[in-house]
């Protein structure tokens, strides 16, 4: 007869950041069954849109999660802007991608960090987070915040971003690329990281795919799903772009995909920083701009998690009948359950970290 126990896991936890909530069905020291419990931070965010307008809205959307807080106005806006059929500035749209690029790394970085303290060095954990204050000091310096960036509204950009401070901020960068490649190749060539990473949790691409896994969970498994091949924004202006996938399925891919991410997000703001076209960043649109009753329109955008889905409704007015909004956390808690099953208790904690779950965009 078989002993097996229900250990809760979280919503606090020492190692985890979010509050996530797993009941753990163990035998022994081997988890049989992880099954997760949403809903301890929800705030309802989605129905508010029936009480702000549409450029109100924006802000809402920002802080349905901090690190990924860009890309939420980001997508909401666009969404609405597809609903209104409004056309934004090629600048407008080659800002939001350079914005979106810095969040990536900004969030990278985080994770980068906390995956370190996991493993007990504190040491890297604060130069990863020394690192992500440059990309706070760029979003400081060219939106005026540095979480909650309040400059994308519907129809365009609050304000536009000098050419020299895009310049400067491409300088600072390079700098970070400097240190970052010494600190990613300390981190992956540890030999105490291989042997807790490799070969734990892994995925395989049939797996991936028949769970629906997205983002760097996914391309750990080697799913080349990425929404910026799509072109969508100024995405389709870059001279080449292709998706880092890694095919092992494991910790530790996982973990490759989100370093070489940064790398590769470098680059694109680079290049389109050193092309960014000089025809304004819109405006507002003016309070006669209202939807066509029951009009509808949704976008996709990736995330530093994944592809994220925004849906919006109009019923005429200024304000929205229905917003809805689908994170990567949520596609992958499948992923994250069937990584799960069958590794030591012990392991819990790195996996779900090599997951990178975001637990405030997935209740909202």
């Amino acid at each position: 007869m078989s002993n097996r126990t229900v250990i809760p896991f979280g919503p606090q936890h020492p190692v985890l950041p979010e509050p996530v909530h797993l009941d753990l069905i163990v035998e022994d020291e081997h988890v049989i069954e992880a099954i997760p419990q949403i809903g301890f931070v929800h705030r309802g965010l989605e129905k508010l849109v029936e009480k702000r307008d549409f450029n109100q809205f924006v802000y809402v959307a920002e802080r349905i999660c901090g690190i990924c807080s860009f890309g939420h106005g980001w997508g909401y806006a666009e969404a609405t802007e597809r609903m209104l059929g409004l056309e934004i500035p090629k600048r407008a749209s080659y800002l939001r991608v350079i914005l979106q690029e810095l969040s990536r790394i900004h969030s990278h970085l985080l994770w980068l960090g906390l995956l370190a303290d996991g493993f007990g060095f504190e040491s890297l954990f604060n130069h990863c987070w020394r690192l992500r204050e440059t990309i706070l000091d760029i979003f400081q310096e060219t939106c005026g915040g540095r979480i909650i960036l309040s400059i994308t509204m519907v129809g365009g950009m609050t304000h536009d971003i000098d050419d020299a401070l895009l310049r400067r901020a491409c300088e600072k960068l390079d700098d970070l690329e400097r240190e970052y490649h010494t600190i990613v190749n300390t981190m992956l060539n540890d030999d105490s990281v291989r042997s807790r990473l490799c070969g734990v949790g892994t995925i395989n691409y049939e797996e991936a795919l028949s769970l629906s896994m997205v983002g760097p969970f996914a391309k750990g498994s080697g799913v080349t799903h990425d929404m910026r091949t799509t072109g969508f924004s100024a995405y389709g202006d870059l001279e080449h772009f292709e998706p880092i996938v890694s095919t092992e399925g494991d910790c530790y891919a996982r973990c490759k995909v989100r370093c070489e991410e940064i790398y590769q997000a470098i680059a694109i703001i680079k290049e389109l920083v050193a092309k960014i076209p000089h025809d304004g960043v819109g405006q507002a649109p003016g309070p006669k701009v209202k939807p066509e009753k029951d009009a509808r329109a949704h976008v996709l955008i990736e995330q530093p998690r994944g592809e994220a889905f925004y849906y919006v409704r109009g019923n005429g007015t200024k304000f929205l009948d229905r917003f809805r909004l689908r994170t990567p956390t949520s596609q992958n808690l499948g992923g994250m359950t069937k990584a799960l099953q069958g590794v030591d208790v012990a392991d819990v904690p790195m996996i779900i970290l090599t997951i990178d779950p975001c637990i405030s965009c997935a209740e909202r």
